[in-house]
């Protein structure tokens, strides 16, 4: 039932709020350890490079292949909370599996089961935020949550490490995997009674609500075949295309002219190692890394304000826009320590990019209950544009040079620009600007002075 009165229903809402933001922390927390930790905790185990590479494209690949399935699968279960801590314990049990069992087999089926709980696990949360937030603050709450999920992966890369360099690297996996007990916590935190009059603060909304019914056929052609949703997914995958690729080969540029090997850098592994002394190079391109985490925490609330003030495509487009920038100062190259500076663009883009996925798609899909659905089918594509990037970086790099690589990637990410300013509606007006507080009561002036 609905709360009886306005202040019962603030404190609710604020209540969930807050469980919201610490899940995104807690799960931030917790996937930060399987990437770069993951490499080198199989290295201390005798596990070769090729072997260490496949299992980390395992992971990757069902992630990709989950995207749809599991938005689709969020949009038909009626408890998102349920959805969002079914996830966050399978990811519980693929970190256990890496920790007690690190031999081939269970390590694949473990990638393979976080991939697919991650693919769960975003449209989950998104759909949780939608139901949260009033029609006004939408674009604030998501870049709330990009706040705190990106405190949690800095502070996870920290945290991981001295515990891998105290302990051992085993023990980062049994962390994270003992992160999922508050996370589970802080989900059935928000309250049902939140969820239930989600309808009552806003129209945003793009969730199935218990009174509210869809035909499935008809919803996920009109979802997957739409058009603008097609355009924003190219837009982001041409980004995707230039940018997955542009740090790990400004990384390795730097790490060769400084005499180390290069994939010790591009793995992270210097986190995690305490028997390796950091010199300049390896400070430099931890910077790179920690720099853009900072600045999407602290920027991406005002970006989302803004999104719901100016609209999307204005705030969208400057987000898209950083990447060819990024990669012209790369290419001109200069001092390696005003490179960190330039990763300031990128940290630009993080804020944008993470609350901007789910408020395009939310505008969207608004009305149809497919909002996770059409969450899945950007995330998709947007896998897809990433390991493009990663191969045709490497290739045009042998072939071209860096420089002449960097250009071409941040051709790439002008093209989505283009595509974007030339294509791309104003999904905003779909489900109409915020109106005033009072815009009922007393009508502006200029509307009682016209004659029709």
């Amino acid at each position: 039932m609905p709360p009886a009165s306005g202040v019962d229903e603030r404190k609710s809402s604020g209540a969930s709020l807050a469980g919201l933001s610490w899940i995104n922390f807690l799960t931030a927390l917790m996937q930060t350890g399987f990437g770069a930790f993951l490499a080198v905790y199989l290295t201390t185990h005798g596990w070769s490079r090729l072997d260490i590479g496949f299992a980390l494209s395992v992971g990757t690949m069902a992630m990709m292949v989950s995207q749809v399935p599991g938005g689709m699968l969020v949009d038909w279960m009626h408890s998102k909370r349920a959805a969002a801590a079914a996830a966050v314990l399978a990811v519980m049990a693929a970190a256990m599996m890496i920790a007690a069992v690190p031999w081939p087999a269970p390590v694949f089926a473990a990638q393979v089961l976080q991939g697919a709980a991650a693919a769960v696990l975003t449209p989950a949360i998104a759909a949780l935020t939608l139901m949260l937030s009033r029609q006004e603050r939408l674009g604030e709450r998501l870049g709330r949550n990009v706040r705190f999920a990106a405190v949690g992966s800095a502070l996870a890369a920290g945290l991981m490490g001295l515990v891998g360099a105290s302990l051992s690297y085993r023990a980062i996996y049994w962390f994270a995997a003992l992160c999922a007990v508050p996370a589970v916590a802080f989900i059935y935190r928000i309250r049902q009674s939140d969820l239930e009059t989600a309808p009552s603060r806003a129209t945003h909304a793009a969730v199935i609500h218990p009174h509210q019914r869809i035909k499935p056929e008809q919803r996920v052609r009109q979802v997957a075949l739409n058009p603008t949703l097609l355009i924003f997914a190219a837009c982001t995958a041409l980004f995707q295309l230039g940018n997955a690729a542009l740090l790990p080969l400004a990384a390795g540029a730097l790490i060769r002219e400084s005499g180390r090997l290069p994939e010790l850098l591009l793995s992270h592994a210097w986190l995690a190692l305490p028997s390796i002394s950091l010199h300049a190079a390896d400070l430099l391109v931890g910077a790179w890394i920690v720099v853009p985490q900072l600045f999407a925490a602290l920027l991406s609330p005002w970006f989302g304000r803004n999104a719901q003030v100016y609209g999307r495509r204005r705030v969208l487009l400057l987000g898209l826009a950083m990447l060819p920038l990024r990669a012209l100062l790369f290419a001109i190259g200069g001092n390696p320590v005003a490179m960190v500076a330039y990763q300031i663009l990128d940290g630009i883009t993080a804020a944008i990019l993470g609350l901007m996925i789910p408020l395009v798609v939310a505008d969207i899909t608004h009305g149809t209950g497919r909002f996770n659905l059409a969450i899945g089918i950007v995330g998709l594509v947007n896998g897809i544009g990433g390991a493009l990037s990663t191969t045709l970086g490497g290739a045009l790099a042998e072939r071209i040079g860096d420089t002449g690589t960097f250009l071409c990637l941040g051709g790439a990410g002008l093209l989505g620009c283009v595509l974007l300013v030339l294509a791309l509606p104003e999904t905003h007006a779909a489900t109409g600007p915020t109106p005033p507080p009072r815009a009922s009561r007393k009508p502006p002036p200029l509307q009682r002075r016209r004659p029709f």
